[in-house]
């Protein structure tokens, strides 16, 4: 079991909550920017900052407010415009950028924002970097208050950081054609709308291929609205409705893919850790043969790599997580079911666009289909029930959640897991059990649920 509660600011994914509102009004907002240019500049007198955001409405006011304050502060800021969270990962280290911050609130709806930080080497900042920044942070917003934001210039965008990401990405797959297929890539009217469109196009070279872009209007609201990666059924029906070969869905932010067969079934996160650690272990790219997963990937996922001579770990849920047990056992790949795959020899963080491509090369590469690469993953029954929390009290503090968890495990013992853990960027309690009985998970899963509700509920 474990809780988010130490920060006040920071969860497992930057700062997110209602654009506007605490801890994403403007003056907190700003005071982010100070203390991200005070940090900087302990060891850069003039600091290179780079800003990207994703489609929501609420973007531009924040960059512009982050700008002033950075630039207040001694800082020189560039912003790409709207691009994915890894790409600004990516322009950050490859362009001499001293940190990178992303304006995105990722899968969440449109009212949310967020603030991402990455470090001039393309990774998120550590833990302890966002706890020491979170105490100036709250120093500077009991000191300046900003009621308009609306006065401070807009961010001008260079379009040419952009192009370079996508050229990235094209070069990250040598000789890749999609020739001969039938795909439908979802952009969720978020990051992904800005950057699929021409990274497909270059990769149709002979035109070929035949290519549905869905939900690439973004208005400002629409970004993630009953599509994208937290929607994965929306893109499997229209793959089935279109008898294609596969189908691509992103969330906000791009940072996460999910993917739908020709069936029409959904292939998630687990299912991509499966065929990209068979591949890399075949071409003598897994390092120890070993695949870092999380806490809440399936039961039949371990399985399927151990018949394929693959050890998998577990970390908890949040890609930064994943990547810390990665670097301690030197994991070539690792990932969340939820879409986020690591691949560290082609990139610093999780990125949608690069784990797609990444598929549709082992696809070509082999000739077989999504659903043959897949057909011997056998999932376990799963739920995961989320429950509304007025707080993130510690869950082994309350006898009803401990005596319903116990009770589970004890019924459960070697033919299921109990997985309960509160969301690093909700109001969430998540309880996750999967189990060989579908009728014993559900009810565990709901008498815990109801504990939970009925002590914290919101």
């Amino acid at each position: 079991m474990t809780t988010n509660g130490a920060r006040q600011l920071f969860g497992t994914d930057g700062i997110r909550a209602i654009a506007g509102e605490a801890p994403l009004d403007p003056t907190t907002i700003y005071s982010v920017g100070l203390a991200l240019a005070h940090s900087l500049r302990k060891t850069a007198p003039r600091p290179r900052v780079l800003l990207g955001r994703d489609t929501r409405e609420s973007g531009p006011w924040i960059a512009a407010t982050l700008a002033e304050a950075l630039r207040q502060a001694g800082a020189i800021v560039e912003s790409a415009g709207v691009v994915t969270t890894p790409a600004i990962a990516f322009l950050t280290k490859t362009h001499g950028f001293h940190a990178g911050v992303v304006i995105s609130a990722s899968h969440n709806p449109w009212q949310d924002n967020g603030i991402k930080l990455f470090g001039a080497d393309g990774f998120k900042l550590p833990d302890a970097l966002e706890l020491a920044m979170e105490e100036e942070i709250l120093f500077h917003a009991a000191q300046v208050k900003i009621s308009d934001p609306s006065c401070f210039a807009p961010v001008e965008d260079n379009a040419a950081l952009q192009s370079d990401y996508i050229q990235f990405l094209v070069d990250c797959v040598p000789g890749l054609s999609l020739s001969g297929l039938k795909i439908v890539a979802d952009c969720a009217n978020g990051a992904a709308a800005a950057i699929a469109p021409e990274l497909l196009r270059r990769l149709n070279g002979d035109g070929r291929a035949d290519i549905t872009l869905l939900n690439i209007a973004p208005d400002g609201r629409n970004i993630n609205a009953q599509c994208g990666a937290l929607h994965p059924e929306y893109v499997a029906h229209e793959v089935k409705a279109r008898g294609a070969d596969l189908g691509l869905t992103f969330d906000g932010d791009a940072d996460r893919c999910m993917l739908a067969g020709a069936e029409g079934n959904v292939i998630n996160g687990d299912a991509i850790l499966l065929i990209a650690a068979r591949d890399l272990k075949a071409r003598g790219m897994l390092t120890g043969d070993v695949v870092v997963a999380t806490t809440m990937s399936n039961m039949g996922l371990e399985a399927a790599l151990k018949h394929s001579g693959i050890r998998m770990l577990r970390a908890p849920v949040g890609d930064r997580y994943v990547l810390e047990m990665m670097q301690k056992e030197n994991a070539a790949l690792g990932g969340e079911q939820s879409g986020h795959i690591l691949f560290p020899h082609l990139a610093t963080t999780g990125d949608g666009l690069l784990t797609a491509l990444v598929v549709l090369d082992l696809i070509a590469r082999t000739g077989k289909s999504i659903g043959e690469l897949t057909a011997d993953l056998k999932v376990f029954p799963q739920v995961i029930v989320n429950v509304k929390v007025r707080e993130k009290k510690p869950l082994e503090t309350i006898p009803a959640v401990v005596d319903a968890i116990r009770a589970a495990e004890a019924e459960l013992k070697d033919t299921g897991r109990v997985v309960i853990r509160y969301s690093g960027t909700e109001a969430l309690a998540r309880v996750m059990i999967e189990a060989e009985s579908e009728e014993a998970m559900r009810r565990h899963a709901e008498a815990i649920a109801a504990a939970i509700r009925n002590e914290l509920g919101a």
